[in-house]
């Protein structure tokens, strides 16, 4: 039988052990979820936000018990692991607040005598979710999913087991009905056989782009709804005209954030000639007051990463960058010692450097250098990826002129890319489908059902 390990990425410590289900106790397991959502559809939306209010009192109240299991579990630094505990809170607070309206009957005015759109759920979803915001990034999926009426089923990643036992208690202990909020540990060859099967209805999937081609050919040949939140290597494009203090410490927290470990961090730095010297200058000092370190220090900024073949697959795409051409500005080595830790990296490199294409997954940050704003436009829409993108300048009219004209799903403006339970999130291009959050996101899985009386 297969079995998951937790391992702390800071020490290497081999931390729990768990057994994966075979695929017929999780089919098993799928079909106690089905019967579930027969009564749990049928519960009006008021009574399907009451959870919620105390879902969210559990993540404020134990924020730093959650905090501590993320860190320990997969090296996010303690202050930001508390951070994402708390705004899973907000996500619930805010479909308390809104699921009613989002997901009342809309009428609409045609010659009939009645005519209205119905939003109702479709069933049995599945989540695949990611490390990188093990929490996070499950209630963002599972939160709307659940207030629309479905019930959610979890596959999360294998090297976060405790978070997902720990999410799966939290929802029960909230008060949800057994089965609405389900964590199932198996492996990724059995998830695909679910979706084959008819026991899912829907599935959500963040992650890479590769697992998305792989996730959204299983589903599309099943005829089954899907949202994919995949990879990126979001620009940011500072001017001329820019507030460059303010910049550069923006760059360094957006790039080296999760020890960048996040698909919308700041990858590829476009920066116009006339400022680059400074820019660079100060991205460096920012970059080298991070202090890298034990995750649950209070000032850690940059911990490890999540597992150590993600340390050599980023080393690897160092070490080619700088044979291709790339400068060392600074950074570029592993620490000696225990734990998956990597120095944070800054290169600059030739506006067609290979690495571009590529996502960087951890603490490098590649800087190009342009010369006018055509060219950083070009330059930061010329990738497979499309998820966020930021825009610094003083001149917010013109800033806002250039948002329009790169190619995102999400364009902050002096400001970093994060996600808002206010506003719909996700990609264009290999960067995804479907959007999350917002109003948008609650109606991702359900039956838009048009009813119409004569």
């Amino acid at each position: 039988m297969a079995k998951m390990q937790s391992i702390n990425p800071a020490t290497e410590e081999v931390m729990n052990e768990y057994e994966c289900l075979t695929t017929g106790q999780a089919t098993e397991e799928l079909e106690k979820s089905r019967k579930a959502w027969e009564k749990w559809k049928k519960t009006p939306v008021k009574k399907r936000v009451e959870p919620l209010k105390k879902l969210a009192g559990l993540m404020k109240a134990h924020s730093r018990k959650y905090g501590e299991i993320m860190s320990k579990e997969m090296g996010k630094p303690i202050k930001q692991a508390i951070a994402e505990a708390e705004k899973c809170a907000w996500a619930c607070e805010y479909y308390a607040e809104n699921a009613k309206k989002f997901l009342k009957d809309r009428k609409i005015k045609t010659e009939a005598s009645k005519s209205f759109v119905a939003f109702q759920p479709l069933g049995v979803i599945l989540g695949i979710m990611p490390w990188n915001f093990p929490f996070w990034q499950v209630f963002r999926f599972a939160v709307p999913a659940i207030t629309a009426g479905n019930v959610a089923v979890l596959k999360h990643s294998s090297n976060v087991p405790q978070c997902a036992i720990e999410i799966e208690k939290v929802f029960r202990e909230a008060g949800y009905p057994e089965y609405v909020f389900k964590t199932l540990l198996i492996t990724g060859s059995q998830t695909q056989e679910l979706i084959d099967g008819d026991s899912v209805d829907g599935i959500s999937l963040t992650g890479s782009t590769e697992a998305g081609k792989k996730v959204g050919e299983a589903a599309g040949k099943n005829i089954k709804k899907l949202v994919l939140e995949l990879g990126g290597s979001d620009p940011f494009v500072v001017l001329p005209d820019a507030d460059m203090q303010f910049a550069c410490e923006a760059a360094a927290t957006a790039r080296f954030q999760n020890s960048g470990q996040s698909c919308i961090a700041a990858k590829r730095f476009i920066v116009h000639k006339d400022i680059a010297e400074e820019f660079k200058k100060k991205f460096v000092e920012f970059t080298r007051a991070q202090k890298t370190g034990d995750p649950m220090d209070e000032n850690t900024n940059i911990g490890p990463l999540a597992r150590n073949d993600l340390r050599d697959a980023l080393e690897d795409q160092l070490k080619r960058a700088l044979e291709q051409g790339a400068k060392l500005m600074t950074g570029g080595r592993k620490p000696e010692g225990r734990g998956y830790f990597f120095e944070p990296t800054i290169i600059e490199v030739p506006k067609d450097a290979p690495i571009l294409q590529e996502e960087t997954f951890g603490p490098l940050a590649a800087v190009i250098v342009c010369e006018n704003e055509k060219e950083m436009i070009e330059i930061a829409n010329s990738t497979q990826y499309g998820l966020g993108a930021s825009v610094w300048s003083r001149d917010v009219k013109k800033a806002e002129k250039i948002a329009r004209q790169i190619d995102a799903g999400f364009v902050a403006i002096n400001g970093m890319v994060k996600s808002d339970p206010r506003l719909p999130f996700g990609g264009i291009k290999k960067s995804g489908v479907g959007r999350e959050l917002s109003e948008f996101g609650i109606r991702e899985f359900v039956n838009i059902k048009t009813i119409v009386m004569q």
